[in-house]
């Protein structure tokens, strides 16, 4: 049986999820302050209209988040070998043993699974096989690779806020996830750094996870308040 947990820690580096975080979080707060600002609409339109924006918001920060951290993006958006085409951006990250294929989904609520669309059920095929003859490089699907998501959650009482963020497997019939966790408690699966002993250090010594106790939110420079004494001009 695949361990998922350590096949994922051993593909995914922990600051592209810390990264991942920061920037879909500030995309959901961005499209709701666009919504709020620029349009007129009734609430239930509002809404809507936020719903699309922050989606779309979100995956274009995905795809540039994953590129900074080395992620390969699926050539043409199809899976090498098959027939299978998908229209999100997927990127995959190559492990010590088998690679991820990391895509990102909006849940409707935490722990519900995303709504089942061409990309995604290609995707979680990759979840049972892939013929051998997909083994062309470490940009191209492999035989042993696995299909995660990076899952974001709205807040249902607080607008342009995130509910939860989750990393999560959905099994290849798309019925339910076979492996979920919120992204914090999956995060402190990380080994970042070593407690110090009042003793002498010893190599066996226990490791703990070490999260950043503050992180900046990543705002937008068309979001950044301007300053007492910017008089407006371009620097």
């Amino acid at each position: 049986m695949i361990d998922l947990r350590r096949a994922i820690f051993d593909a995914l580096p922990k600051h592209l999820l810390l990264d991942l975080e920061d920037r879909l979080r500030a995309e959901a707060l961005r499209a709701h302050e666009v919504v709020r600002k620029e349009l007129t609409l009734s609430p239930r339109r509002s809404r809507e209209a936020e719903g699309q924006i922050r989606f779309r918001l979100q995956e274009e920060g995905y795809e540039e988040v994953v590129q900074l951290h080395g992620g390969h993006l699926l050539l043409d958006g199809v899976m090498v070998g098959t027939n299978l085409k998908v229209f999100q951006p997927f990127a995959r990250f190559t492990g010590s043993e088998r690679g991820v294929i990391l895509g990102f989904a909006a849940m409707p609520e935490p722990r519900k699974v995303p709504t089942k669309n061409i990309s995604r059920a290609a995707g979680v095929t990759l979840n049972v096989h892939l013929q051998p003859s997909l083994l062309v490089d470490e940009k191209s699907p492999s035989q042993t690779d696995i299909f995660v998501l990076f899952l974001t959650a709205r807040h249902r009482q607080r607008a342009g806020m995130i509910e939860e963020i989750a990393i999560g497997v959905i099994g290849s019939d798309y019925k339910d996830f076979i492996f979920y966790q919120s992204l914090e408690d999956f995060l402190s699966g990380y080994a970042s750094e070593p407690v110090t002993p009042d003793g002498p250090t010893s190599p066996d010594s226990a490791q703990v996870v070490k999260l950043r106790r503050t992180r900046k939110l990543f705002v937008p420079p068309e979001m950044q308040p301007e300053s007492d004494t910017d008089d407006g001009t371009a620097g």
